[in-house]
């Protein structure tokens, strides 16, 4: 009879957080640069310069939020999902809002190309993440499930451990 042990915190492999922190930095140095040159991108668009830089800069302090949440969701992306998923929702909508303004001549197609670096390219890792961390809720939940009927089976008091900063339960099979 081996042993089964759950983690908690869950773990998320390595990668997870090295796309976090990726999309930390990127965030932080599109959002500082929004909000110190916030005209630049309009200029270098050939495109007419907007009449409250103040908006672009207040977007661009959003971008780096952003940016500190997801450094902080790097610490442990199967727990920290709804930063994830809140920011992949941000890189979904935003490109539609794009499209919407686009399509109604509010804003130049030319800028679509920043899509690509501050949105498309988060669409797959991020899924992936939030993907991981259903799964481990799942698994979670049916270990959860299955050890509190073996202690209801076998009356052998609590099946759950802590050690250090993990809990972790053990069942026999």
């Amino acid at each position: 009879m081996l042993p089964q042990t759950l983690h908690y915190p869950p773990q998320s492999p390595r990668w997870m957080s090295t796309v976090l922190i990726c999309a930390a930095i990127y965030n932080i140095c599109w959002g500082t640069f929004a909000i110190f040159f916030p005209t630049l991108p309009f200029q270098w668009m050939d495109s007419p310069v907007p009449q409250y830089p103040g908006l672009v800069q207040c977007i661009g302090m959003i971008i780096g939020v952003y940016g500190v949440a997801y450094a902080a969701a790097a610490s442990n992306p199967a727990v920290h999902w709804p930063i994830v998923l809140t920011g992949l929702l941000g890189k979904i909508f935003g490109p539609i809002g794009f499209v919407w303004t686009a399509m109604h001549g509010e804003f130049p197609w030319i800028a679509g190309c920043t899509i690509i670096t501050n949105d498309l390219i988060w669409w797959v890792p991020f899924t992936a993440i939030l993907i991981h961390a259903r799964r481990q809720h799942v698994a979670q939940t049916v270990l959860l499930k299955n050890s509190q009927a073996v202690s209801g089976i076998f009356s052998c008091g609590k099946k759950w451990y802590y050690s250090g900063y993990r809990w972790f339960c053990i069942i026999y099979r």
